[in-house]
C-alpha cells in the first residue's frame, strides 16, 4: 500500500531519516488515507528526541516539548513531531503524570486509543500496522489498542471520541470496547466541558448524528450535563414521534431522543437545534451555556428552535415579520432546517413541504422588490423622530418599533412622510 504524503510532510521524514533516525506519519492522517478521507493534519513519530528534531530543523516552536513534541515549520504550516514515547500513570483520568521517551515504535503506538489510529507510514517501511487496525478499518470496526478498561481508564475523553469515530465513520464499536465505555462512563468527571462539547459538536456534524443517543445508553449523558441527561428522560416511552429513538437506562426511565435528519445541512447551529428542538428554548440555551459553546451559535439555536412552528404566511406580512427578528442568513437556515424536518415528519404528505416551497417564493419576492424588513431600511431614523417632538430615550425606540410594524405590514408606507404624518 502508498499512502501520498504532501510534500512538507515527507520533506520532514526525509531530513529525520538522513539524520539517522526513524520517522513515520501516524495515527489519524494514516486512517483517513487508507479509507480516502483528507487528513485534517499529518502528525509525525520520530526516534529523535525533541531536541534532535530542533538541531535538524532551522524552524521549530516548543508546542509540547515536556510530552516530546515539537512543531515543525514548513513554509506557513506547522506539522507536529512527537518522539516515540510511553506514557507513565493517568492520575487525573486525562493526562499521563510523566512520559518516557522509547527507541520502540511499536511501543509508541501501544499507547494509542484506537486500533484504526494506532498505524504509521513511511515510503521505505511501508505500513506499520501491529494492532489489526487493517483489519478493523476493512470490518468497520472501533476497537481498543489492547485492554479497553486500560485505555479508558487513562483518558476519559476516549469514551466519548468513540462514539465520535462510529458517527463520523459509519463503524460499529467492539462489543468489550462498548462494555468499556458503560463501565468508565463516570469517569467523565474528569473531562472539561469545552472538551466534551469539541466531541459531541464532532458528532453532530457527522454523516450518523442520531449515534448521539449512544451517549444516553452508554450512561454518559449525567456527565455532560444535568440538564442534558433530563431533558429526553421519561418515566415511559410516552407515545412516539415518527423517527424517535428510545433508549431505556437501568430498566427504570426511558430516553426519548429526537431523530436528527442527516439532509440538515452539517453547521453547528442547525445541528444543534436539530438535536434540541424538542426541548424549551430556554432549556436549549441552558444545555448550550453549560458545555461553554459561544454566544452566536446559542443565539442561532434559540431562534430556530423558537421560531420552528411559527406560522410562515400565506400572506406576506407573517414572512416579513419573521424576516426582521433575524438576520437574514438566519432566516434563510429557517427554511432549509424547517423543509428538512417536514421531509423527515412528514411521512409522504407534500402539503407542509409545498408551503414552505411556496413561503421561500415569497421571500425573494420580498427581496426583489426591496421591502423594509428593518430598521436599517426605515425611512425615518432616531434623529427624525427627535424633530418631530420625541423626547430622546426610551420613547424614541418604541416610536421607531411601531412604524417599523406598520410598515411590515404595508411596505408602500415606507416614507419619510407618511411615517412622521402616523408618529403619534
Amino acid at each position: 500500500m502508498e499512502i501520498k504524503i504532501p510534500a512538507p510532510a515527507e520533506e520532514i521524514l526525509t531530513k529525520l531519516n538522513d539524520n539517522g533516525y526513524e520517522a513515520y506519519v501516524v495515527g489519524g492522517c494514516v486512517r483517513d488515507m487508507i479509507l480516502g478521507r483528507e487528513p485534517g493534519d499529518w502528525d509525525i513519530t520520530t526516534s529523535a528526541l525533541p531536541e534532535q528534531v530542533k538541531q535538524v530543523f532551522r524552524r521549530t516552536v516548543d508546542t509540547g516539548i515536556q510530552h516530546g513534541t515539537v512543531t515543525v515549520m514548513m513554509g506557513d504550516e506547522g506539522y507536529e513531531v512527537t518522539t516515540y514515547r510511553i506514557d507513565g500513570e493517568y492520575a487525573d483520568g486525562r493526562h499521563p503524570d510523566s512520559v518516557t521517551f522509547t527507541p520502540s515504535l511499536t511501543e509508541d503506538l501501544k499507547r494509542r486509543d484506537f486500533t484504526i489510529n494506532a498505524m504509521a507510514y513511511n515510503g521505505n517501511t511501508g505500513l506499520v500496522d501491529e494492532f489489526g487496525g487493517m483489519d478493523d478499518l476493512d470490518r468497520g470496526i472501533i476497537r481498543c489498542v489492547g485492554e479497553p478498561m486500560d485505555r479508558f481508564s487513562e483518558d476519559a475523553l476516549r469514551i466519548l471520541r468513540a462514539i465520535r469515530f462510529s458517527a463520523q465513520l459509519g463503524f460499529t464499536i467492539e462489543g468489550r470496547t462498548y462494555e468499556a465505555i458503560r463501565a468508565i462512563a463516570p469517569n467523565m468527571v474528569h473531562v472539561s466541558k469545552e472538551r466534551i462539547q469539541v466531541e459531541l459538536t464532532k458528532l453532530l456534524l457527522s454523516p450518523n448524528p442520531g449515534h448521539i443517543n449512544m451517549v444516553y445508553e452508554t450512561g454518559i449523558s449525567p456527565y455532560v450535563s444535568e440538564t442534558f441527561h433530563k431533558v429526553y428522560c421519561r418515566e415511559d416511552d410516552g407515545g412516539l414521534d415518527e423517527g424517535e429513538q428510545v433508549e431505556r437506562e437501568d430498566g427504570k426511565m426511558f430516553f426519548v431522543i429526537p431523530a436528527i435528519p442527516a439532509q440538515v445541512p452539517p453547521v453547528r447551529h442547525m445541528r444543534w437545534a436539530a438535536f434540541l428542538r424538542k426541548c424549551p428554548p430556554d432549556e436549549a440555551v441552558r444545555i448550550l451555556k453549560d458545555l461553554k459553546l459561544d454566544n452566536d451559535t446559542i443565539n442561532r439555536v434559540r431562534t430556530l428552535v423558537s421560531w420552528q412552528d411559527y406560522r410562515l404566511g400565506p400572506d406576506k406580512y407573517s414572512i416579513r415579520t419573521a424576516m426582521s427578528r433575524m438576520e437574514p442568513d438566519l432566516f434563510d437556515d429557517l427554511l432549509d432546517f424547517r423543509m428538512c424536518l417536514a421531509q423527515m415528519e412528514s411521512e409522504g404528505n407534500k402539503t407542509c413541504q409545498e408551503h414552505l416551497a411556496h413561503t421561500a417564493m415569497l421571500v425573494d419576492e420580498i427581496r426583489r422588490d426591496g421591502d423594509c424588513i428593518s430598521l436599517k431600511t426605515l425611512a425615518v431614523g432616531g434623529n427624525d423622530i427627535i424633530k418631530a417632538g420625541v423626547k430622546p430615550g426610551k420613547e424614541v425606540g418604541l416610536a421607531l418599533a411601531r412604524l417599523l410594524e406598520m410598515v411590515l405590514e404595508e411596505p408602500g408606507r415606507n416614507t419619510k412622510e407618511y411615517l412622521l404624518q402616523h408618529l403619534v
